[in-house]
């Protein structure tokens, strides 16, 4: 599903992002991602969905190259991904359906499947009943649901997770996270970057390290960076 070969990416000449990174993220699996601020990960994230490219090596997602991959695919290759963002990125003068429904209006599709969607999306995350809110109205965990359901409603092959939990509060916290493991069983890959270790000891799903833009063992992250072993 994801693959990085050999991956190389440098923004300056003494500013490495990311280095000889390899890793592979299989078809249906949940995958958390951590490292401290400037590890890598968010350059990880936009180059699974192309927002930048490598300086050196391939990344390969869902049957597109970042070597290949031409300008006009690039929109195709963001329909298989739905990407969350800890600070929600909601549109604030629209109400909680039509942030929902505009994820499908700018692809064209019809007006009667578009509210189709919308609302069996809205029904899955449990916020049918907030679709005339505004974001203004709604607690930071309402706010990651309705997020979450403009990410899935294309129906993703991968959700891209960017500390989803990072401005909720534990209970909205809990609700996400669980929100996310009913995604997952459906069959869509998850990656999920996250401070919170607490969120991962809880958890089942792979584990990638990253540190100075290298992959690392987990647990040398754990035991230096969150203060314990797993």
């Amino acid at each position: 599903m994801i693959n990085f070969k050999n991956v190389y990416k440098y923004y300056k000449k003494d500013w490495v992002a990311l280095n000889n990174l390899n890793l592979s993220i299989e078809k249906g699996q949940f995958n958390y991602l951590i490292g401290r601020s400037g590890a890598g990960k968010s350059t990880l994230m936009k180059m699974i969905y192309m927002e930048i490219f490598p300086t050196e090596g391939e990344v390969e997602v869902a049957g597109f190259s970042t070597k290949t991959i031409k300008q006009n695919e690039i929109p195709l290759l963001r329909r298989k991904i739905g990407v969350i963002f800890q600070d929600f990125k909601l549109l604030k003068d629209r109400n909680v359906y039509d942030n929902v429904a505009f994820a499908l209006q700018v692809t064209g599709e019809r007006h009667s499947s578009i509210r189709k969607k919308t609302l069996e999306a809205l029904a899955s995350v449990k916020m049918s009943h907030k679709r005339n809110s505004f974001p203004y109205q709604l607690s930071g965990g309402e706010q990651q649901k309705v997020a979450i359901a403009r990410a899935i409603i294309k129906e993703p092959l991968i959700l891209l997770a960017d500390e989803p939990t990072g401005n909720v509060d534990p209970e909205g916290t809990k609700d996400i996270l669980e929100l996310l493991f009913e995604i997952n069983t459906r069959g869509t890959a998850i990656l999920m970057a996250t401070h919170d270790y607490s969120l991962i000891k809880k958890s089942v799903g792979k584990v990638i390290g990253l540190r100075d833009g290298k992959s690392v063992n987990p647990e040398d992250i754990f035991k230096m960076e969150y203060g314990g072993g797993q």
